[in-house]
């Protein structure tokens, strides 16, 4: 979990209706991460559950993206953060996301652009804001942008939202 990350679901946390149950996918709070890496402060008073493809430290279950074992329509917010460049296909993992989502919730994923070779246990890309935009298309309304330079940025976030977004979004996007 970088720093960066953590405030911009911070933000999130404080900025959107966050539905519930909250669902963090990646949840393994690595060696060195754990506590700080742990997300669940944000979201008080929320069932949240964290999930990964194996045990340990901020995991409650075991999951798989590319095929979630949960009834669709039942999960209010997905959160995806640093975890996609590891998951070998995306693709899939965002129409189970979707699957899952209930109709008005919606997923908030990160990933990495300008970073090194890190496995967790695998890494398998780097994404582009075009990316994000397409794997995000199947949502009805999604939001991407980047931090760094805009030619080559360290990082790169996204929203979809299953419906509509929330009226005051405009608030929430970058000016």
């Amino acid at each position: 979990m970088r720093e960066l990350i953590k405030q911009f679901v911070k933000i999130i946390a404080e900025t959107l209706p966050i539905s519930e149950p909250v669902f963090e996918f990646g949840a393994l709070q690595v060696s060195g991460q754990e506590g700080f890496a742990d997300l669940r402060p944000f979201f008080l008073g929320k069932k949240y559950v964290g999930c990964d493809i194996r045990e340990g430290p901020g995991v409650d279950r075991i999951l798989n993206l590319h095929h979630i074992e949960l009834p669709s329509e039942s999960v209010g917010t997905v959160l995806i953060l640093d975890t996609l460049e590891h998951v070998e296909f995306p693709r899939k993992a965002m129409e189970e996301v979707y699957r899952i989502l209930k109709p008005n919730g919606f997923t908030v994923i990160s990933s990495v652009m300008n970073f090194p070779i890190h496995d967790c246990p695998s890494d398998y890309w780097r994404f582009t804001p075009q990316a994000f935009k397409s794997i995000l298309k199947l949502f009805n309304f999604s939001f991407v942008d980047f931090a760094g330079d805009e030619h080559f940025p360290h990082t790169v976030v996204g929203l979809g939202f299953k419906g509509l977004p929330p009226k005051d979004f405009d608030k929430f996007k970058k000016v």
